[in-house]
């Protein structure tokens, strides 16, 4: 028996090479980001086999380039990423998804801090999103959503 539960590292072994980029560059253009920054350098020279001096030294985006070859992220890194990648790249579909949905945001972050989707809409929102945004982010948010919190998001699985 397999386990498919999703967490953050498994989502980011799915993610595209261009989608692990965009995410790595959110990352380095974090000013927030101090001890992910630190945790990510500290990966990228174990893989690389560069002394983490020498990863110190490079561009961000070099190590955002070398952060996407990385196979296998911490969990806690992994999550970081992924939410940064949504509000760095994602807030329009966000947007769009929860509009659908009739959820109250701010430039797709939720207002409130408890929501109850309708999962009655969910096959809407995400009608409202397909198409309009690459696949891939789509498929991206929606298992972040299920990931995050999967009571709540959970029947976006069979919602079509």
């Amino acid at each position: 028996m397999t386990d498919t539960t999703l967490t953050a590292s498994r989502l980011w072994k799915r993610m595209t090479p261009d989608q692990r980029l965009r995410a790595s560059r959110a990352l380095w253009a974090n000013k927030e980001a101090a001890g992910d920054k630190q945790q990510a350098a500290q990966l990228i020279a174990k893989h690389m086999k560069f002394r983490p001096k020498s990863v110190g030294g490079l561009d961000a985006d070099r190590k955002a380039r070398y952060l996407t070859a990385v196979p296998e992220v911490p969990e806690e890194l992994a999550a970081h990423l992924l939410i940064m990648f949504h509000l760095a790249e994602q807030r329009p579909m966000m947007g769009t998804f929860l509009d659908a949905l009739g959820i109250k945001h701010d430039d797709g972050m939720i207002d409130e801090e408890h929501v109850t989707p309708d999962p009655a809409r969910f096959a809407a929102a995400k009608a409202a999103i397909t198409g309009a945004y690459p696949a891939e982010d789509v498929a991206l948010y929606l298992d972040t959503l299920q990931w995050q919190d999967p009571a709540s998001w959970g029947a976006l699985k069979e919602a079509s």
